[in-house]
């Protein structure tokens, strides 16, 4: 926080990890900073953390420059994996602004999220929700079977109370974060884990419906498990099936 900044500033901090995501991060942060700029009407100042994870592609250069707000910072994770990207982003930002007014946002490079997407989360804080779990839809399902798709689409709920966990579509309240321990530094389902704790110590939190993010079905992920793993494995249940 500079000098100049009124002690009554608030801010948004948005963690995207990526692990070889060339091909998908230039879209993912165009609909972050227009999300940004719908928060930033809200007397909010926003900054976008991408998490470098063991890159070897061209990621590092699809991150643009900038000045001024949203600004978006560019860091690199030593310990390697999803969990310990999304953490180090996270408490990059808790080391940078006040807990007390700073909100967490998290997705990852493969998504897009809605042109409200922050605005959104920030109404559900101020109902009381200090975490928001959101949902995630799938627009292109071309390398996927029909039946894997309605085995999919049967058993998600695009409605309050759904109870899905996507680190796509996560935000919290800095001090919510850090009352929960953060991110497990896992290589896989740091946001099941993070939810979980989340549960046991009964921290205010909605799951809702009504902020859904744009997420890839590709079939080979980053993360061992993650959600495309989920998707092979109703591809083996559909198969053993049939």
């Amino acid at each position: 926080m500079t000098r100049t900044e009124p002690r009554s500033q608030r801010y948004i901090g948005v963690v995207v990890p990526a692990h070889n995501e060339e091909d998908h991060l230039g879209p993912c942060l165009t609909s972050i900073l227009v999300a940004a700029e719908s928060a930033r009407s809200m007397g909010y100042r926003v900054e976008v953390v991408v998490v470098l994870d063991r890159c070897t592609d061209r990621t590092a250069a699809r991150v643009p420059t900038s000045a001024g707000w949203p600004r978006i910072r560019v860091l690199s994770c030593r310990q390697g994996g999803v969990g310990a990207a999304r953490d180090d982003g996270m408490r990059s930002l808790i080391r940078r602004y006040p807990t007390d007014r700073l909100w967490l946002a998290s997705t990852d490079a493969d998504s897009l999220v809605p042109v409200d997407w922050l605005t959104a989360q920030l109404t559900h804080h101020a109902n009381g929700a200090e975490v928001v779990a959101g949902t995630v839809q799938v627009r292109d399902w071309s390398e996927h079977q029909p039946d894997v798709v309605d085995r999919y689409l049967l058993g998600y709920r695009h409605e309050p109370g759904h109870g899905h966990v996507h680190g796509a579509n996560l935000g919290l309240s800095a001090n919510a974060y850090l009352r929960a321990g953060g991110f497990p530094r896992v290589t896989e389902h740091e946001d099941v884990g993070l939810i979980a704790t989340v549960s046991r110590l009964n921290l205010p939190m909605v799951w809702v419906a009504d902020l859904p993010v744009i997420t890839s079905a590709r079939r080979h992920n980053r993360a061992p498990g993650g959600f495309a793993g989920h998707l092979r494995a109703l591809a083996a249940e559909v198969a053993d099936v049939g």
